[in-house]
C-alpha cells in the first residue's frame, strides 16, 4: 500500500496538471458512477489526506479515491500512449485540454459533496504531511491503547495518517525497539512521532525513499525489503514476518538491534 509521501506526490502532480482547468472529458468506470459526467466543471484542487486523494470540483463536489495496494493515477499528454496497465483496469479518466489523468485499479472511487468529505476521511488522525498536523494529538491517540503493539498502532490511520509498512518498519528500527513492544513501553514516544514527521517530510518530494544517509539502491532503507540480508548497523540477518490475518502487512526488523517481544499476529485495521 502506498505510504503517505507517495500519495502526497500523486496529489501534487494531479493538482499541478488539473487545478484551475476545466474538464473536457470524464469517464468513471464503476457501475454506480457510470452515468456521472463531470465535463465542464473546473477542478478546484487535488489534495492528499493521509492515504486518500480528494479531487475537488466546481459546484461543491469531491471525487474521492484511495490507491490501497496497487492503485495509481497516471498523467498523459494529448496523443500519448497510456502505459499504466490494460484498459480493463482503468477506473477513472479526467481530461482537460492539456492533460489526461487516468486512474488504474482504484479500489475506492466515490463522488461526494465537498461538505461531506468527513464521511470519507473524518476518522483519520493528524496527517503527517497535512496542514492539520498536530504532534500532541497524534501522540495522545498513539498512546490511547498502551498495550497495543507499536507496529500495529503506527499503521492505524486513526492515530496518525500516512504511515504504511515501510515507515512502520523503519521507524521501529530507528528507535531500536521491537515492532511488537507495547506502545506504552516505548521510550520517549514523542521522539518517535517527531521522527515520523521528519522522515515523511524529507521524502515527500524524492523519487526514491531514503531513511539511511545513503543513496545506493540497496542501502536506502535500514530494514524494509532486506529479509535475510545483513543489518546495515550490526550485520545480523534482517527478519521478516507477514501478518497471518492480513498477508499485505509485512514487518521487517533486526532481532539484535531491536530487542523486545517477538511476533504476534497484527489484526487488520
Amino acid at each position: 500500500m502506498p505510504e503517505g509521501d507517495t500519495v502526497w506526490r500523486t496529489a501534487r502532480r494531479l493538482d499541478q496538471a488539473l487545478a484551475g482547468r476545466q474538464l473536457t472529458g470524464c469517464d468513471l468506470r464503476i457501475p454506480r458512477l457510470a452515468t456521472v459526467d463531470l465535463a465542464g466543471r473546473q477542478v478546484m484542487d487535488v489534495t492528499a489526506r493521509g492515504k486518500h486523494l480528494l479531487t475537488r470540483l466546481e459546484g461543491g463536489l469531491t471525487l474521492h479515491s484511495h490507491l490501497r495496494m496497487d492503485g495509481a493515477w497516471h498523467l498523459y499528454d494529448p496523443g500519448e500512449r497510456w502505459r499504466g496497465g490494460p484498459l480493463h483496469q482503468v477506473r477513472a479518466i479526467l481530461s482537460t485540454a492539456e492533460r489526461t489523468a487516468v486512474g488504474y485499479r482504484l479500489p475506492v472511487l466515490e463522488l461526494l459533496r465537498t461538505t461531506d468529505e468527513d464521511r470519507a476521511v473524518g476518522h483519520l488522525g493528524p496527517d503527517l504531511l497535512g496542514p492539520d498536523w498536530d504532534p500532541h494529538e497524534a501522540l495522545r491517540r498513539l498512546l490511547a491503547d498502551p498495550a497495543r503493539p507499536l507496529g500495529e498502532a503506527l499503521l492505524d490511520q486513526r492515530n496518525l495518517a500516512g504511515i504504511g509498512n515501510v515507515y512502520k518498519s523503519e521507524l521501529c528500527f530507528l528507535v531500536r525497539v521491537s515492532p511488537w513492544l507495547p506502545v506504552g513501553q516505548v521510550p520517549s514516544p514523542e521522539r518517535l512521532v517527531a521522527l515520523a514527521k521528519r522522515l515523511l517530510e524529507a521524502n515527500k518530494a524524492r523519487p526514491a525513499r531514503i531513511t539511511t544517509a545513503e543513496s545506493r539502491a540497496d542501502r536506502r532503507l535500514w530494514v524494509y525489503g532486506r529479509a535475510g540480508k545483513p543489518c546495515l548497523r550490526c550485520g545480523t540477518p534482517v527478519r521478516m514476518e507477514q501478518g497471518r490475518a492480513d498477508k499485505e502487512r509485512s514487518t521487517y526488523w533486526c532481532p539484535a538491534c531491536q530487542p523486545g517481544p517477538t511476533v504476534t499476529d497484527p489484526p487488520t485495521n
